[in-house]
C-alpha cells in the first residue's frame, strides 16, 4: 500500500469508482519522470513510475470499437497509466461536425470505461510539446491511419517523428459514422418507435402529416402482430389436432387388426365357427338319415269322443269302374244298360 501511494494521484484500486478527471494544472507524479523509450517501457518500469499513455478522440456514441482501442492502449506496456483526452463540443463541431452526445455525456461515458485511469476534458485538437510536457505523457496511442484535419495531412505526424507514437488496431464493422448511418437509413422506423413510446411529434421534429402516417403504420403493425399471434396459435392448435388424430388413427388401426384377427379366427377357412358348424351339420344329417323307431307296445290311439268317425270309403271297385261320361246319346243308353245288367248280376 505504501508503494501505491507514490504513484499517480488517486489510483483506482478497485473498479467500483469511475476514473478521475485530470487536473487543469500539471501532473502530480512524485517519481522522477525521465524520458522512456518503447523498449524500456516494454521491459517494465518501477511501480512508482508507470508509463503514461495518452489516447484522444471524440468518442461520440461510445461503442465497443472505442473500448477495444482503449483496451489495447492500456495493455501496451506492463505498467501503464492511461489518460484519455476528450475534445469539447466547440472544437468537434468546428473541425469534424455535429455530435449526438454532448461533451459532458461523452466525458461520463469515458469515465466509466474500465481501462481508463484518467479523463482529460477539453482536450486539444493538435498535441503540442508544451501539452505533452505538462501532462508528463510518454507515448500517444492511436490507430496508424493518417488523420487529416485542421489543414494537416496527419495531426500525429510530429508525434510519430518524435518516436512517441504507438499504434492500435481499429475494430472493423463498428464506428460512430456507421451507427449514425443506420439511424438515418431507418429513420421512419425509429421515428415510429419513439412516437409509440410517448415522444411528441415536436420533440422528434416530425410534421403533422408524417405523424399521422407513422401512427397509422403503427396501428397496421399492431394488427399484423395480432394476426401473426393468431396464426401461431392456430398452427399450434392444428399441430395438436394432427397429433391427436395420429394417435386415434394408430389406435383405430390396432383395434382393426385385432378385430380382423378375431374374425378370421372365428370365420376363417380353419376357424372355430366352421368346425362348430360342421359338427352340428353332421349331427343333423345323422339324425335325418337314421330316425328313431317308435316302441312296439305303445297303446293304440283312441278317437276323441267329440270327433265323429269318418264314413267308410267306397269299394275300390266302384272307384275304378266309374264310367266316363258318354260322348253321344247312343253311348249314354248303352252305358245305362250295362249298368242295369251289372246290378242284376249282383242281386
Amino acid at each position: 500500500m505504501e508503494e501505491l501511494e507514490h504513484t499517480c494521484p488517486h489510483p483506482r484500486t478497485t473498479l467500483t469508482e469511475p476514473a478521475i478527471f485530470a487536473r487543469e494544472t500539471s501532473c502530480d507524479c512524485r517519481a522522477p519522470h525521465e524520458k522512456l523509450t518503447i523498449a524500456q517501457a516494454r521491459r517494465g518500469t518501477p511501480v512508482d513510475r508507470p508509463v503514461r499513455v495518452y489516447a484522444d478522440g471524440i468518442f461520440d456514441l461510445f461503442h465497443s470499437g472505442h473500448a477495444r482501442a482503449l483496451m489495447q492502449a492500456k495493455n501496451l506496456f506492463p505498467n501503464t497509466y492511461l489518460i484519455v483526452g476528450v475534445c469539447s463540443d466547440e472544437l468537434t463541431h468546428k473541425y469534424k461536425g455535429f455530435t449526438v452526445m454532448t461533451e459532458h455525456e461523452r466525458y461520463e461515458a469515458l469515465r466509466h470505461c474500465r481501462y481508463v485511469d484518467e479523463v482529460l476534458r477539453d482536450a486539444p485538437w493538435t498535441l503540442t510539446p508544451e501539452f505533452l510536457e505538462k501532462h508528463k505523457i510518454d507515448f500517444v496511442a492511436h490507430d496508424d491511419i493518417p488523420y487529416s484535419s485542421a489543414g494537416s495531412e496527419d495531426v500525429y505526424k510530429h508525434i510519430k517523428e518524435a518516436g512517441m507514437f504507438v499504434p492500435t488496431q481499429r475494430t472493423e464493422g463498428i464506428s460512430t459514422s456507421d451507427l449514425i448511418t443506420r439511424i438515418v437509413r431507418d429513420y421512419d422506423v425509429y421515428a415510429r418507435r419513439n412516437l409509440q413510446r410517448g415522444y411528441t411529434a415536436k420533440e422528434l421534429n416530425v410534421s403533422y402529416i408524417n405523424e399521422k402516417k407513422y401512427r397509422l403504420q403503427n396501428q397496421v403493425d399492431r394488427m399484423k402482430e395480432k394476426v401473426r399471434t393468431v396464426e401461431e396459435k392456430s398452427k399450434h392448435f392444428v399441430y395438436r389436432v394432427e397429433e391427436k388424430s395420429h394417435d386415434l388413427i394408430q389406435k383405430w388401426e390396432e383395434k382393426s387388426r385385432e378385430f380382423i384377427g378375431n374374425f378370421l379366427e372365428l370365420f376363417g377357412p380353419d376357424g372355430t365357427w366352421k368346425q362348430v358348424f360342421q359338427e352340428r351339420s353332421g349331427r343333423m344329417l345323422s339324425y335325418a338319415l337314421s330316425p328313431r323307431e317308435s316302441p312296439c307296445n305303445s297303446p293304440p290311439r283312441e278317437l276323441s269322443p267329440l270327433r265323429s268317425p269318418s264314413p267308410p270309403s267306397p269299394p275300390a271297385r266302384w272307384h275304378n269302374a266309374r264310367p266316363s261320361p258318354p260322348t253321344s246319346p247312343k253311348g249314354a243308353s248303352a252305358s245305362m244298360s250295362s249298368m242295369s245288367e251289372g246290378d242284376e248280376d249282383e242281386k
